[in-house]
């Protein structure tokens, strides 16, 4: 197990009666002896790789603050095979939603990483970025410099791409050399006795048939294809390559001014008592909770990172007293910014599997699945026109309907806007608008699958000042109409697939949906109500903190900077402002890398 050392000095203060008007430090409470340049809130995928590359800087101190431990040594992280099996352990948040009006009144349970390295030691370990037209829109909506061409250097510079070698290359890898990295922290690969057999090849094969090519690499800004991506792990010893083992853990042991708080949440930032030259609330320090109940107020001399990730950033800095006055009165918190973005505009995805059986004996056990990108054109084929031109023409419905809920931290014209530039994305772009992961165990075929780009919006928001008390969390599924509908005809174009030689001389019966209950002529009201019943997260939240421009409900700048704040930055999945296409990680790991150089680059000024 790797070495778990004491904190650099002892930072534990007896924790002063915290004003409940804005939770104010005074300034005579602060212990300057027991300070940090920065304290990084949440030790998981952004914030290890956000602490490792700060203090690449001896002269640069930096306390992680992670509520889970180490799970250096858990099997159930370290296997390659172990996706899922981290799930409702321990080390698994397992948060609660509000019941789901739209779907049922479901209410479902989301999946995130307790745990030092985050979501990143229990999820699907899948390393695949996104489409470049994707990055390049957020620039569109006022992010300047936030460009494919721009981030791309850093999506580079965390891989360590392994090569694969021929057998591999024989189960499906494939690769340009160009779009990788060889001298980053995270390992990427395939594994070694990667499965070769005929299902795989069957499946691009009928992809192909349909019109959908095989991608020779999807990690070059197009998705579109059919491929054996890789997946963050190191091919000798089969292990994943988490944030903690990638970014933390090799430096930690030697790195001084590298400090750990685990087993500690942080309640909320502490403000001075004090604004900087242009009215901006500075914070001092945070207030953090052990495991056994102990309180301590951190400082630190010139920063925060808030790295909480989507569900938990926002509870951090509402009951911190940023965000819209009317929530934080309502929870009985006293406003310091008043920021009406914090915890809206989130996005999520909706996840489904149809499973089938095999017409042979064959079994087959995939090591590394095959995954297929369609854009709309693949999907729907004929009718693509006027069902992107019916979607248009729905947008201004859509946008008044989340205004409505969201307390109008987003007009809904601004709204409009940003949903015709999710428009254009999937018509005029023609990025990915779906993934379907194709896999199987024994005689059963599973594709799993979700539509990239929802429409719909939700939020997460505190109800009390209780720092115990789990933030309301409602994701909205099912909202809008093109949610539902795309989710549909990705099932169909599945269906199609397998009815596609060489696929139909393989599958057998669908065992789920079955024939009986979604038949072959079923209508998209049959199938829809299909996928509500069967349906769960695909664990790719994202935007509650959104970097956008403050005046259309952004939380954070362009240098994810927390508006109205002098030294406070969030660098997490929270600040992505369009839910993407590919994976998650590959991207959080970009953004992290950035955004240590922006703070570098401060000098102090933050």
């Amino acid at each position: 197990m790797a070495p778990i050392k004491s904190l650099l000095s002892p930072l534990s203060l007896l924790l002063l009666a915290a004003r409940s008007s804005g939770h104010v430090l005074p300034r005579a409470a602060v212990d300057s002896s027991s300070a940090y340049d920065y304290i990084v809130v949440g030790g998981g995928t952004c914030g290890l790789a956000v602490a490792s590359r700060l203090t690449e800087n001896s002269n640069v101190t930096v306390l992680v603050i992670e509520a889970g431990e180490s799970v250096y040594d858990n099997a159930n992280v370290t296997s390659f095979d172990g996706y899922q099996s981290a799930f409702n352990t321990a080390i698994d948040w397992l948060y609660k939603t509000e019941a789901q009006t739209h779907a049922d009144g479901r209410a479902l349970v989301l999946h995130q990483g307790k745990a030092i390295g985050g979501t990143s030691t229990i999820n699907g370990m899948s390393y695949t970025r996104v489409d470049a037209a994707q990055i390049d829109a957020w620039q569109e909506i006022g992010n300047e410099g936030w460009t494919w061409d721009n981030l791309y250097p850093y999506y580079r510079k965390q891989e360590t791409f392994q090569i694969p070698n021929k057998h591999q290359e024989a189960g499906g890898s494939s690769y340009i050399k160009s779009y990788h990295g060889f001298k980053g922290p995270v390992s990427i690969g395939w594994p070694l006795n990667q499965a070769v057999h005929v299902l795989g090849a069957a499946v691009q094969s009928a992809y192909e048939a349909l019109g959908l090519p095989a991608s020779e690499d999807p990690n070059g800004g197009d998705l579109r294809g059919t491929t054996a991506y890789p997946s963050m792990m190191d091919e000798e010893t089969r292990m994943r390559s988490d944030a903690a083992r990638a970014y933390f853990w090799p430096h930690y042991p030697t790195r001084s001014n590298l400090a750990l708080k685990s087993g500690t949440t942080v309640n909320r930032l502490l403000w001075s008592d004090e604004k900087d030259a242009d009215g901006n609330v500075v914070a001092e320090a945070v207030e953090a909770v052990s495991n056994n109940g102990t309180t301590s107020i951190l400082r630190a001399n010139k920063g925060v990172i808030v790295s909480a990730g989507t569900i938990r950033t926002p509870q951090v800095l509402e009951l911190s007293g940023v965000g819209n006055p009317k929530i934080l009165s309502k929870a009985n918190v006293t406003t310091r910014v008043n920021l009406p973005g914090v915890g809206e505009n989130l996005i999520d995805q909706i996840n489904n599997s149809v499973y089938a059986s095999l017409k042979t004996n064959a079994t087959y056990d995939d090591e590394a699945p095959v995954a297929s990108y369609p854009n709309v054109t693949d999907l729907f084929g004929n009718n693509t026109s006027a069902v992107g031109a019916k979607l248009l023409a729905d947008l201004p419905a859509y946008a008044e309907k989340i205004a409505s809920e969201n307390n109008n931290a987003t007009s809904a014209a601004d709204l409009l806007k940003l949903m015709k530039v999710q428009h254009g994305l999937l018509f005029n772009h023609g990025v990915a608008a779906a993934e379907v992961i194709h896999s199987s165990t024994g005689s059963k075929l599973d594709a799993e699958f979700w539509a990239t780009l929802p429409f719909t919006r939700g939020n997460i928001h505190i109800t009390s000042n209780d720092p115990k008390e789990q933030a309301s969390i409602n994701l909205n599924h099912f909202m809008m109409d093109w949610d539902a509908m795309s989710q549909a005809a990705v099932a169909k174009y599945i269906r199609k697939l397998y009815e596609t030689s060489p696929m139909n001389n393989m599958v057998g019966a669908e065992t789920s949906p079955s024939a009986a209950s979604v038949p072959a002529d079923a209508t998209d009201a049959t199938w829809i109500q299909w996928l509500k019943e069967n349906y769960r997260s695909n664990f790719h939240l994202l935007s509650s903190a959104a970097m956008m421009p403050r005046e259309i409900g952004g939380v954070v700048s362009e240098k994810l900077q927390l508006y109205g704040t002098s030294n406070v930055r969030v660098v997490d999945a929270s600040v992505l402002p369009f839910q993407v296409s590919g994976h998650l990680t590959s991207t959080l790991y970009a953004i992290a890398e950035r955004a240590a150089e922006f703070i570098e680059q401060a000098d102090g000024r933050f």
